[in-house]
Protein backbone atom coordinates (compact mmCIF):
# COMPACT_ATOMS: atom_id res chain seq x y z
CA UNK A 1 0.00 0.00 0.00
CA UNK A 2 2.93 2.21 -0.66
CA UNK A 3 1.63 4.69 -3.21
CA UNK A 4 5.01 5.48 -4.64
CA UNK A 5 4.40 8.94 -6.02
CA UNK A 6 1.02 10.62 -5.73
CA UNK A 7 0.22 13.80 -7.62
CA UNK A 8 -0.56 16.46 -5.01
CA UNK A 9 -2.50 19.69 -4.63
CA UNK A 10 -4.70 21.51 -2.10
CA UNK A 11 -4.53 20.59 1.58
CA UNK A 12 -5.02 17.57 3.81
CA UNK A 13 -8.50 18.79 4.72
CA UNK A 14 -9.58 18.38 1.09
CA UNK A 15 -8.30 14.82 0.65
CA UNK A 16 -11.69 13.13 0.38
CA UNK A 17 -13.70 15.44 -1.86
CA UNK A 18 -13.91 12.91 -4.71
CA UNK A 19 -14.19 9.69 -2.71
CA UNK A 20 -15.27 9.99 0.89
CA UNK A 21 -14.18 6.43 1.65
CA UNK A 22 -10.87 6.23 -0.23
CA UNK A 23 -8.30 8.93 0.49
CA UNK A 24 -5.86 10.29 -2.07
CA UNK A 25 -2.99 12.03 -0.37
CA UNK A 26 -2.06 15.57 -1.26
CA UNK A 27 -0.01 18.38 0.26
CA UNK A 28 0.84 21.73 -1.21
CA UNK A 29 1.97 21.67 -4.84
CA UNK A 30 4.46 18.81 -4.42
CA UNK A 31 4.36 15.06 -4.87
CA UNK A 32 4.53 12.72 -1.93
CA UNK A 33 6.07 9.37 -1.19
CA UNK A 34 3.28 7.70 0.77
CA UNK A 35 4.33 4.99 3.21
CA UNK A 36 2.10 2.42 4.96
CA UNK A 37 3.33 1.47 8.41
CA UNK A 38 2.33 -1.24 10.90
CA UNK A 39 3.42 -1.07 14.54
CA UNK A 40 3.25 -3.98 16.99
CA UNK A 41 4.48 -4.64 20.51
CA UNK A 42 6.88 -7.42 21.45
CA UNK A 43 3.98 -9.89 21.64
CA UNK A 44 2.81 -9.02 18.12
CA UNK A 45 -0.20 -6.99 19.23
CA UNK A 46 -1.11 -4.04 17.04
CA UNK A 47 -0.44 -0.55 18.42
CA UNK A 48 -3.02 1.89 17.11
CA UNK A 49 -2.74 5.02 19.30
CA UNK A 50 0.40 6.77 18.00
CA UNK A 51 0.56 10.32 16.64
CA UNK A 52 2.65 12.01 13.96
CA UNK A 53 5.39 13.01 16.39
CA UNK A 54 5.98 9.34 17.25
CA UNK A 55 7.46 8.58 13.82
CA UNK A 56 10.70 9.34 12.02
CA UNK A 57 11.13 8.55 8.30
CA UNK A 58 14.50 8.08 6.58
CA UNK A 59 15.05 8.02 2.81
CA UNK A 60 18.52 6.59 2.03
CA UNK A 61 19.44 7.36 5.67
CA UNK A 62 18.38 11.02 5.42
CA UNK A 63 15.56 12.02 7.75
CA UNK A 64 12.53 13.47 6.00
CA UNK A 65 9.90 15.89 7.23
CA UNK A 66 6.53 14.14 7.50
CA UNK A 67 4.05 16.09 5.39
CA UNK A 68 1.17 13.62 5.75
CA UNK A 69 -0.09 11.59 8.67
CA UNK A 70 -3.27 9.54 8.35
CA UNK A 71 -4.66 6.84 10.59
CA UNK A 72 -8.24 6.24 9.51
CA UNK A 73 -10.06 2.99 8.90
CA UNK A 74 -10.83 3.40 5.20
CA UNK A 75 -11.73 0.79 2.54
CA UNK A 76 -9.01 -0.92 0.50
CA UNK A 77 -8.92 -3.12 -2.59
CA UNK A 78 -7.95 -6.72 -1.86
CA UNK A 79 -7.05 -9.58 -4.19
CA UNK A 80 -7.41 -13.01 -2.59
CA UNK A 81 -5.07 -15.29 -4.58
CA UNK A 82 -5.90 -18.90 -3.70
CA UNK A 83 -4.05 -22.08 -4.65
CA UNK A 84 -6.55 -24.49 -6.25
CA UNK A 85 -4.08 -27.21 -7.20
CA UNK A 86 -4.68 -30.90 -6.49
CA UNK A 87 -2.66 -30.89 -3.28
CA UNK A 88 -5.09 -28.37 -1.76
CA UNK A 89 -8.05 -30.75 -1.89
CA UNK A 90 -7.94 -31.68 1.80
CA UNK A 91 -7.34 -28.07 2.87
CA UNK A 92 -9.97 -26.23 0.85
CA UNK A 93 -12.65 -26.33 3.52
CA UNK A 94 -10.46 -24.54 6.05
CA UNK A 95 -9.31 -22.06 3.38
CA UNK A 96 -12.94 -21.15 2.64
CA UNK A 97 -13.71 -20.70 6.34
CA UNK A 98 -10.63 -18.54 6.85
CA UNK A 99 -11.33 -16.37 3.81
CA UNK A 100 -14.82 -15.70 5.16
CA UNK A 101 -13.31 -14.83 8.55
CA UNK A 102 -10.99 -12.40 6.78
CA UNK A 103 -13.98 -10.74 5.11
CA UNK A 104 -15.85 -10.47 8.40
CA UNK A 105 -12.91 -8.67 10.04
CA UNK A 106 -12.37 -6.38 7.05
CA UNK A 107 -13.94 -3.00 6.38
CA UNK A 108 -17.38 -3.83 4.93
CA UNK A 109 -16.73 -1.60 1.91
CA UNK A 110 -13.43 -3.22 0.96
CA UNK A 111 -13.40 -4.28 -2.69
CA UNK A 112 -12.59 -7.99 -3.12
CA UNK A 113 -11.41 -9.96 -6.11
CA UNK A 114 -10.67 -13.69 -6.01
CA UNK A 115 -7.95 -15.24 -8.18
CA UNK A 116 -7.68 -19.04 -8.25
CA UNK A 117 -4.76 -20.93 -9.72
CA UNK A 118 -3.51 -24.40 -10.53
CA UNK A 119 -2.03 -25.10 -13.99
CA UNK A 120 -3.78 -21.91 -15.11
CA UNK A 121 -4.93 -18.69 -13.46
CA UNK A 122 -8.59 -17.67 -13.41
CA UNK A 123 -10.82 -14.96 -12.00
CA UNK A 124 -13.08 -16.93 -9.65
CA UNK A 125 -15.68 -14.16 -9.77
CA UNK A 126 -15.86 -13.97 -13.56
CA UNK A 127 -14.98 -10.28 -13.63
CA UNK A 128 -17.40 -9.30 -10.86
CA UNK A 129 -16.27 -7.26 -7.86
CA UNK A 130 -17.57 -8.01 -4.39
CA UNK A 131 -17.28 -6.10 -1.16
CA UNK A 132 -16.29 -7.65 2.14
CA UNK A 133 -19.95 -7.40 3.17
CA UNK A 134 -21.03 -9.76 0.35
CA UNK A 135 -20.40 -12.88 2.44
CA UNK A 136 -22.93 -15.13 0.70
CA UNK A 137 -21.55 -14.39 -2.76
CA UNK A 138 -17.98 -14.85 -1.56
CA UNK A 139 -18.90 -18.20 -0.01
CA UNK A 140 -20.56 -19.34 -3.25
CA UNK A 141 -17.49 -18.40 -5.29
CA UNK A 142 -15.08 -20.15 -2.94
CA UNK A 143 -17.17 -23.29 -2.60
CA UNK A 144 -17.21 -23.63 -6.39
CA UNK A 145 -13.43 -24.22 -6.48
CA UNK A 146 -12.43 -27.76 -7.48
CA UNK A 147 -8.77 -28.46 -6.63
CA UNK A 148 -6.81 -30.14 -9.42
CA UNK A 149 -3.54 -29.91 -11.33
CA UNK A 150 -0.25 -28.21 -10.56
CA UNK A 151 0.76 -24.81 -9.12
CA UNK A 152 1.29 -21.68 -11.27
CA UNK A 153 2.00 -19.49 -8.25
CA UNK A 154 4.15 -16.84 -9.98
CA UNK A 155 1.62 -16.37 -12.77
CA UNK A 156 -1.14 -16.02 -10.17
CA UNK A 157 0.70 -13.31 -8.21
CA UNK A 158 1.37 -11.46 -11.47
CA UNK A 159 -2.33 -11.64 -12.34
CA UNK A 160 -3.30 -10.43 -8.87
CA UNK A 161 -0.99 -7.44 -9.19
CA UNK A 162 -2.52 -6.65 -12.58
CA UNK A 163 -6.03 -6.79 -11.10
CA UNK A 164 -5.01 -4.40 -8.33
CA UNK A 165 -3.48 -1.91 -10.77
CA UNK A 166 -7.04 -1.36 -12.00
CA UNK A 167 -8.57 -1.27 -8.52
CA UNK A 168 -10.83 1.53 -7.34
CA UNK A 169 -9.21 2.06 -3.93
CA UNK A 170 -5.92 3.85 -3.43
CA UNK A 171 -4.74 1.29 -0.85
CA UNK A 172 -4.18 -2.19 -2.30
CA UNK A 173 -3.46 -5.55 -0.71
CA UNK A 174 -2.80 -9.03 -2.09
CA UNK A 175 -3.34 -12.08 0.14
CA UNK A 176 -1.75 -15.26 -1.24
CA UNK A 177 -2.69 -18.72 0.11
CA UNK A 178 -0.73 -21.74 -1.14
CA UNK A 179 0.62 -25.10 0.00
CA UNK A 180 3.52 -25.43 -2.40
CA UNK A 181 6.19 -23.95 -4.59
CA UNK A 182 5.73 -23.12 -8.24
CA UNK A 183 5.82 -25.89 -10.85
CA UNK A 184 3.67 -24.57 -13.70
CA UNK A 185 4.27 -20.83 -14.32
CA UNK A 186 5.60 -19.11 -17.40
CA UNK A 187 6.78 -16.25 -15.15
CA UNK A 188 9.94 -16.46 -13.06
CA UNK A 189 10.28 -15.61 -9.39
CA UNK A 190 12.74 -12.80 -10.14
CA UNK A 191 10.27 -11.18 -12.54
CA UNK A 192 7.41 -11.43 -10.03
CA UNK A 193 9.54 -10.04 -7.20
CA UNK A 194 10.62 -7.08 -9.33
CA UNK A 195 7.01 -6.41 -10.32
CA UNK A 196 5.96 -6.51 -6.68
CA UNK A 197 8.75 -4.14 -5.60
CA UNK A 198 7.66 -1.60 -8.21
CA UNK A 199 3.98 -1.85 -7.30
CA UNK A 200 1.95 -0.04 -4.64
CA UNK A 201 0.61 -3.37 -3.36
CA UNK A 202 1.26 -4.89 0.08
CA UNK A 203 1.50 -8.68 -0.12
CA UNK A 204 0.61 -11.03 2.72
CA UNK A 205 1.43 -14.70 2.20
CA UNK A 206 0.07 -17.80 3.95
CA UNK A 207 1.89 -21.10 3.50
CA UNK A 208 -0.09 -24.27 4.27
CA UNK A 209 2.86 -26.62 4.04
CA UNK A 210 2.63 -30.28 4.98
CA UNK A 211 5.45 -31.75 7.04
CA UNK A 212 8.20 -32.91 4.69
CA UNK A 213 6.48 -31.65 1.52
CA UNK A 214 9.04 -31.69 -1.29
CA UNK A 215 7.67 -28.79 -3.30
CA UNK A 216 7.14 -26.30 -0.44
CA UNK A 217 9.04 -23.03 -0.75
CA UNK A 218 8.46 -20.83 2.31
CA UNK A 219 11.39 -18.62 1.33
CA UNK A 220 9.52 -17.38 -1.74
CA UNK A 221 6.54 -16.40 0.39
CA UNK A 222 8.79 -14.59 2.85
CA UNK A 223 10.59 -12.57 0.18
CA UNK A 224 7.36 -11.47 -1.50
CA UNK A 225 5.94 -10.30 1.82
CA UNK A 226 9.07 -8.54 3.05
CA UNK A 227 9.63 -6.75 -0.27
CA UNK A 228 6.21 -5.10 -0.03
CA UNK A 229 5.82 -4.43 3.69
CA UNK A 230 3.54 -7.39 4.32
CA UNK A 231 4.01 -10.50 6.40
CA UNK A 232 4.34 -14.26 5.90
CA UNK A 233 2.31 -16.72 7.98
CA UNK A 234 2.96 -20.46 8.31
CA UNK A 235 -0.07 -21.75 10.25
CA UNK A 236 0.19 -25.36 11.39
CA UNK A 237 -3.51 -25.93 12.07
CA UNK A 238 -6.91 -24.70 10.86
CA UNK A 239 -7.23 -22.58 14.02
CA UNK A 240 -3.97 -20.77 13.32
CA UNK A 241 -4.96 -20.26 9.68
CA UNK A 242 -8.18 -18.61 10.84
CA UNK A 243 -6.26 -16.36 13.22
CA UNK A 244 -3.77 -15.41 10.52
CA UNK A 245 -6.55 -14.23 8.20
CA UNK A 246 -8.21 -12.27 10.98
CA UNK A 247 -4.88 -10.70 11.95
CA UNK A 248 -4.23 -9.58 8.37
CA UNK A 249 -7.64 -7.92 8.20
CA UNK A 250 -7.14 -6.13 11.52
CA UNK A 251 -3.66 -5.01 10.51
CA UNK A 252 -4.95 -3.47 7.29
CA UNK A 253 -7.54 -1.51 9.27
CA UNK A 254 -5.10 -0.20 11.90
CA UNK A 255 -2.08 0.71 9.76
CA UNK A 256 -0.65 4.22 9.63
CA UNK A 257 0.00 6.22 6.48
CA UNK A 258 2.92 8.64 6.38
CA UNK A 259 3.91 10.88 3.49
CA UNK A 260 6.89 13.07 2.65
CA UNK A 261 8.20 15.09 -0.28
CA UNK A 262 10.73 12.93 -2.17
CA UNK A 263 14.32 14.17 -1.91
CA UNK A 264 15.01 13.23 -5.55
CA UNK A 265 13.19 12.22 -8.72
CA UNK A 266 15.98 10.12 -10.17
CA UNK A 267 14.16 6.91 -11.12
CA UNK A 268 16.39 5.00 -8.70
CA UNK A 269 15.57 2.64 -5.87
CA UNK A 270 15.56 4.43 -2.50
CA UNK A 271 15.99 2.59 0.79
CA UNK A 272 13.21 3.39 3.22
CA UNK A 273 13.27 3.20 7.02
CA UNK A 274 10.61 4.18 9.54
CA UNK A 275 11.38 4.23 13.27
CA UNK A 276 9.66 5.43 16.41
CA UNK A 277 11.25 8.38 18.17
CA UNK A 278 12.29 7.85 21.78
CA UNK A 279 12.78 4.63 23.72
CA UNK A 280 10.69 2.06 21.86
CA UNK A 281 12.76 -1.09 22.21
CA UNK A 282 9.66 -3.20 22.81
CA UNK A 283 7.98 -2.24 19.55
CA UNK A 284 8.38 -3.35 15.95
CA UNK A 285 7.77 -1.08 12.96
CA UNK A 286 7.12 -2.70 9.59
CA UNK A 287 6.97 -1.08 6.16
CA UNK A 288 8.44 -1.62 2.72
CA UNK A 289 12.24 -1.63 2.57
CA UNK A 290 12.25 0.87 -0.29
CA UNK A 291 10.62 2.33 -3.37
CA UNK A 292 11.46 3.37 -6.91
CA UNK A 293 11.43 7.14 -7.25
CA UNK A 294 9.63 8.70 -10.16
CA UNK A 295 11.77 10.16 -12.91
CA UNK A 296 11.91 13.92 -13.34
CA UNK A 297 9.99 15.33 -16.26
CA UNK A 298 12.05 16.11 -19.37
CA UNK A 299 9.55 18.65 -20.66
Amino acid sequence: MLTLIVAAAASLAALRQDDQSSPSFKAGSSELVVVPVTVTDKRGRLIADLDRESFAVYDDDRRQQIALFDHQDTPVSVALVIDNSGSMRAKMGEVVASALAFARESHPEDDLSVIEFNDDVRDALGGRRLTAADADELYTALRSLRPDGQTALYDAVTDGLTHLEQASRSRRVLVLVSDGGDNASSSTFDAVLERARRSSVTIYTIGLFDEGARDSNPGVLKRLAEATGGQRFLPRSPAFLLRACEQIAREIRTSYTLGYIPPARDGAYHRLRVVLDGDNRDTKVRTRPGYFAGAASTK
